[in-house]
């Protein structure tokens, strides 16, 4: 690290670091949990039905968490590349209350909540590439 992140971003970093672990833990509880699961045959089409529906369950939930692992790490990169803080899409501070709350937050309110409306508009946005413009 030679010239390391800005001391301001330091609670940060440990935000972050920290969110990672605790979702990186929770996968593997639920991956547990799914393999113990697993063993019990099931007796009828109920239990079947109960079985498919708690692998669904848990694969959205996963799909879900691994999003958030990818936000996080892509917010510690960004704070290893100096582009932490300042919203991709206007050039603007992202707000300290926002990164409090929301500390893998991308983009400031503003251009989050565009976004979020082209998207409810059925308009495909893709969040990586908007970033990128």
């Amino acid at each position: 690290m030679k010239n390391g992140p800005k001391p301001k971003f330091a609670t940060y970093r440990k935000m972050l670091e920290k969110k990672a672990e605790e979702v990186r833990r929770s996968m593997s509880a639920q991956k547990a949990a799914q393999v113990v699961a697993r063993l019990d045959v099931p007796s009828d089409e109920g239990d079947l039905s109960q079985q498919h529906h708690e692998e669904w369950i848990f694969l959205n939930r996963n799909s879900l968490d691994m999003k958030l692992l990818r936000e996080v790490g892509d917010a510690l990169q960004r704070i290893e590349t100096d582009n932490y803080g300042t919203c991709p899409e206007c050039d603007e501070p992202i707000s300290t209350k926002r990164l409090d709350a929301v500390p893998w937050a991308r983009y400031c309110v503003t251009c989050q909540e565009r976004i979020a409306t082209r998207q409810a508009a059925g308009e495909e946005v893709d969040e990586f590439e908007e970033a990128s413009r």
